[in-house]
């Protein structure tokens, strides 16, 4: 395979941060003033798009990712680890100097974790630095979060982006706090909204003031009020309760699979994967969610993506 050629038509391209995980297991994630133990510690390639595109790429669908990395272990580990998973590199950009973005994890007996974040390089995209003839094949664009500036070029390319180009958008807390106006440019362009239920509650938390409500509002009915706001499909990850998904004309509610935790960092962007592997190849909505929950189940039985199904394992689950 061709990684570096330009001229690539994909179907999905993730636009997002690039980092190295560099995940630590510890007895406890400690708080203010406690300690604990790091029993052990391993460098994973992440970041949310990058982990969406391969995971895709790993379920047979071509793709590819913006995204920046400096010239550095970091970033040769991250370039080889989207290489070796057949995630075309042909949209990278190099930094001529800085760092590649690092996550510092710290993932419990249970598997909950916590996380601090060094971006690096990754919010120095420019939108000149972005060759938009490799994008107007794509199906699907995935946004996810960054940190700092990269932010407002997501936002500039919005225009660029072919009509027929799906949005996906997973905005996670990152952008959940800088809160409903600065999103909304991308929320306006956004045909699928991936969020989990915590996002959504707090991002959507002036619609409650809005109607005057004292009452928590259902997960549906904040969705229908997203719907009624122009988004085409709305799909709330709600972690051990499943997920929660609802368009114009379908809605569902679907469960989870029975897994043996091991690292929930991954959970979301695997989902998205399963999920957006369905929308591709024309599944229902409903059955795009358990799709997207069968590969989240497998995901997080390892650190990273080392228990990520390929698509041998998906065919014998819809099977």
């Amino acid at each position: 395979m061709e990684f570096l050629d330009s001229d690539i038509n994909v179907d999905v391209i993730g636009f997002g941060a690039l980092n190295v995980d560099k995940l630590h297991t510890v007895e406890n994630i400690a708080c203010k003033d406690e300690e604990s133990f790091i029993k052990s510690q391993k460098d994973t390639p992440g970041g949310s798009a990058a982990n969406t595109v391969i995971g895709l790429a790993r379920l047979g669908c071509p793709t590819s990712i913006i995204g920046k990395i400096a010239e550095d272990d970091d970033g040769d580990l991250i370039e080889l680890n989207l290489a070796m998973n057949e995630v075309y590199t042909n949209n990278l950009i190099y930094a001529d100097k800085g760092n590649t973005g690092k996550v510092l994890g710290f993932v419990d007996e249970k598997g909950e974790r916590c996380l601090y974040v060094d971006p690096g390089v990754n919010d120095e995209i420019v939108l000149d630095e972005i060759n938009l003839l490799n994008l107007s094949k794509c199906k699907i664009m995935h946004y996810t979060s960054f940190v700092g500036d990269s932010f407002k070029t997501q936002i500039e390319l919005l225009d660029k982006l072919n009509d027929n180009t799906l949005l996906s958008f997973d905005p996670g807390m990152l952008y959940v706090q800088k809160g409903l106006k600065e999103l909304k440019p991308i929320l306006d362009k956004t045909d699928i909204l991936l969020i989990n239920e915590n996002e959504l509650r707090l991002l959507y938390g002036d619609y409650y003031k809005a109607i005057d409500c004292a009452d928590e509002l259902s997960v549906k009915e904040i969705a229908v009020h997203i719907l009624d706001e122009g988004i085409q499909t709305v799909v709330v990850k709600k972690g051990s309760e499943g997920v929660f998904a609802i368009t114009d004309s379908d809605e569902c509610d679907v469960g989870t699979y029975e897994c043996s935790v091991v690292d929930t960092t991954g959970a979301g962007d695997s989902f998205n994967s399963g999920f957006l592997y369905g929308k591709l190849n024309g599944y229902s909505l409903e059955e795009s969610c358990k799709i997207g929950n069968w590969v989240a189940s497998k995901a997080i039985e390892g650190f990273g993506m080392e228990k990520f199904p390929n698509l041998k394992d998906l065919k014998e689950f819809i099977n």
